[in-house]
């Protein structure tokens, strides 16, 4: 294995044409580069250079490695730029997956962020609800997931990756605007038992029959879909009412629909996760950052 000092030195010795003049180029001893050259004919295995006299000509393996040298030096000059530019957050690339209602508010603010503070660092966004996004992150295929539990339903999380809590989100019931209970600025679920209801994910809907069992009903589905927009529509045509989180309520897109909270309430936690050796990385640490920031103005405001 080559020193990349070493053939930085040959690479002088050869513009230079002797040691001595290679040595008033890089600010070393002539002793030093002879050092240096020794160590690294000992890595090649064979001699660089001959003398003629007082002149030094190269062997066949110097003629060699003295055409590779600058492509090295090159190559390595290029490498540390790069490294230098992730680690100084000039650039990098960071995969995050999201389950769409942190995917339609928390992301966007904490990249308008990072894109008006660190351009260079790009985010590509995939979209996965839980457990199934853990999983996925917990094979590499991403590297940070946005995820969340319901009281009494948490994942067992794998040793290698790190739970970092964002937020708590409060259920919401989505109604008709008109509906009699709309009028309440909090709703008790039990109230809700003669309705027809919209399930979302999988997930929701495992929670949302849990505490319909709770308060002593079994609630009926009319349609389920993992759809947000979805959800709305329906609600808003009056064919049913939904628990939905919090976070919706920040791009309800129907003035025919109104959220209100559940009485008592009732929340998730929302959470981002990452295999614990990415906390080192630079680019996954800073979107880490901008998420919780992001989460912590969303909090304040609420």
């Amino acid at each position: 294995m080559f020193d990349s000092r070493h053939i930085k030195t040959f690479h002088a010795v050869v513009a230079a044409g002797s040691y001595s003049a290679a040595a008033r180029v890089l600010g070393y001893t002539q002793p030093a580069i002879t050092q240096q050259m020794k160590a690294l004919e000992r890595a090649v295995g064979t001699p660089l250079f001959t003398r003629v006299g007082r002149r030094m000509r190269l062997t066949e393996a110097g003629e060699a490695l003295a055409r590779h040298a600058e492509t090295i030096l090159d190559t390595l000059t290029v490498a540390q730029q790069q490294m230098s530019s992730l680690t100084r957050l000039r650039s990098g690339r960071v995969r995050m997956c999201a389950f769409p209602s942190a995917g339609a508010t928390l992301v966007p603010e904490a990249l308008a962020r990072l894109a008006a503070d660190h351009p260079g660092v790009r985010v590509e966004l995939l979209e996965g609800e839980p457990p199934e996004s853990l999983r996925r992150l917990e094979r590499g295929e991403f590297d940070i997931a946005l995820a969340f539990t319901y009281p009494g339903l948490h994942d067992e999380v794998p040793d290698e990756l790190v739970e970092i809590p964002l937020l708590e989100d409060q259920l919401t019931v989505l109604m008709p605007a008109g509906h009699p209970l709309a009028r309440r600025r909090a709703v008790v679920l039990a109230d809700l038992a003669e309705e027809r209801w919209i399930a979302g994910c999988l997930r929701c809907r495992t929670n949302f029959l849990h505490e319909c069992t709770q308060v002593g009903f079994a609630p009926d589905i009319a349609f389920t879909t993992d759809d947000i927009l979805v959800v709305q529509s329906l609600v808003a045509e009056g064919l049913g009412v939904a628990m939905m989180p919090g976070l919706v309520l920040s791009f309800l897109r129907h003035d025919r629909i109104v959220g209100r909270p559940l009485d008592p309430a009732s929340r998730r936690q929302v959470s981002a996760y990452v295999l614990r050796d990415h906390l080192r990385v630079p680019a996954t640490a800073l979107v880490l950052d901008e998420l919780k920031a992001a989460a912590r103005r969303r909090a304040g405001c609420c």
